[in-house]
């Protein structure tokens, strides 16, 4: 006896079975060229021509500020939250104790807001979180950076 089933057919799972299914990440993707002149280009635009004083280290740590600001604008937009700020950025790069390579070993980044409005206490202190965990930069530096915060003349 010969049966078609036109559905689909469940099998309850086992209890050795993963049932589930992995959720693929977002994916962000950049890329950037720099020409023999020392010209570099995001993303194949706007040109930057950089002077000789701008080491490697210094665009590292350029990026970390952009990034961490970038990062708490994205949190503050559904808040309703506007900002201007400025920010500056230290690193010690020396021997590591653990391998014995030149790397950095300390991270400094200070960043003075003017928020409006700002938040209170505890919601102040979970927005700056969010802002210093969702860099990417700063997620993926070894060490972790060190962060100090001004808001509207208030250090935290």
């Amino acid at each position: 006896m010969t049966t078609h089933y036109a559905g689909f057919r469940t099998v309850p799972a086992t209890a050795r079975q993963d049932t589930r299914i992995a959720a693929k990440a977002k994916e962000f993707r950049y890329a950037i060229g720099v020409d023999r002149a020392g010209r570099a280009t995001a993303d194949g635009h706007s040109p930057l021509d950089l002077d000789a004083a701008w080491t490697p280290e210094h665009l590292l740590l350029a990026g970390l500020v952009r990034c961490t600001l970038q990062s708490l604008r994205f949190h503050a937009e559904p808040l309703e939250i506007d900002f201007v700020a400025n920010g500056s950025a230290r690193a010690m790069v020396t021997r590591r104790p653990d391998d014995g390579r030149y790397g950095f070993v300390e991270i400094d980044v200070k960043l003075d807001l003017e928020l409006d409005p700002a938040p209170p206490g505890e919601e102040l202190a979970a927005l700056l979180a969010k802002a210093e965990r969702d860099c990417f930069i700063g997620a993926s530096l070894k060490p972790s950076p060190r962060y100090r915060w001004s808001v509207n003349g208030t250090a935290l």
